[in-house]
């Protein structure tokens, strides 16, 4: 997979601009589909062009993509209705009733449809969205083997539309003592190996490792590739993306770096690992 890179200087309002978009399709997430734990059913998908909807079911079944690499809003519906609408920073309030009109066409009912009310436009560089487009692709691909490697459950590899992050969950299938089993958000034993294209903590594009909760020793162990543990903002490993580019083979040494953060993990967050011996 290609690796492009991204310059943080150049990229914010073009990030800024899809992170918008994202959210209208979000939306149409969580008002369209029965809730799953830890809100797996209001995220974004990657798909070959960009990042997706996947099928929405219902009366008129229908997705929504956000294609990265033609730069166009995609919705289509299970009939064979389609509309495209370029993307060129305009207001996502702009996106949102293209949806809706273009749905209503289609025979559904979009009376109760999200209400998006921001009228912010961008600036947005075509070439600067094909880029993210092209690292989210790379990020998912690794993801995806890393993934395939892992025996306990994991989520689904997905971009969060309120974060705009792509990243994946670790499950070891324990919960945390004091915590109502019920709501999984806060009783479930877990990690997170993330992709942001940078925020207001970080600026610039990263990776991150978290978990939750954060094992004692987990933030003294060494971390291959350049990667450093911080504490400001959050607690966990992150590694910038340029120094990730500096390596011969970045996805080897990411899939290096998720490595040992999940070995480590193991040991130290799973009750059979903290058990004293008999």
């Amino acid at each position: 997979m290609n690796w492009p890179p991204l310059q943080a200087d150049q990229l914010a309002n073009t990030r800024n601009a899809l992170h918008s978009y994202a959210q209208v399709l979000g939306d149409w997430l969580k008002a369209s589909r029965p809730r799953r734990k830890h809100w797996w059913h209001a995220s974004l998908r990657p798909s070959l062009r960009g990042l997706t909807t996947g099928v929405i079911a219902g009366p008129v079944p229908f997705e929504l993509e956000l294609n990265l690499a033609d730069n166009l809003l995609e919705a289509r519906t299970a009939s064979g209705a389609v509309v495209s609408e370029p993307l060129a920073g305009q207001a996502p309030r702009d996106l949102a009733v293209t949806i809706n009109l273009f749905l209503t066409d289609a025979g559904m009912d979009t009376r109760d449809a999200p209400a998006i009310s921001s009228a912010e436009t961008f600036e947005y560089s075509p070439g600067q969205a094909n880029a993210m487009g092209a690292a989210f692709g790379a990020v998912a691909a690794a993801l995806a083997d890393f993934r395939a490697e892992i025996p306990e459950e994991t989520s689904p590899i997905q971009l969060w539309p309120h974060h705009f992050d792509l990243a994946m969950l670790w499950l070891p299938g324990e919960k945390i003592s004091g915590q109502d089993p019920a709501d999984e958000e806060y009783s479930d034993k877990q990690m997170n190996f993330g992709f942001v294209l940078g925020d207001q903590t970080i600026a610039e594009p990263y990776f991150y490792v978290t978990a939750y909760p954060t094992p004692e020793g987990l933030a003294e162990i060494s971390l291959p590739g350049g990667a450093q543990w911080r504490s400001e903002g959050f607690t966990g490993a992150v590694l910038p993306y340029a120094d990730l580019l500096q390596h011969d083979d970045p996805r080897a040494e990411l899939l290096k770096l998720w490595r040992a953060l999940l070995d480590a993990g193991r040991e130290r967050m799973l009750s059979a690992a903290l058990a004293p011996p008999p």
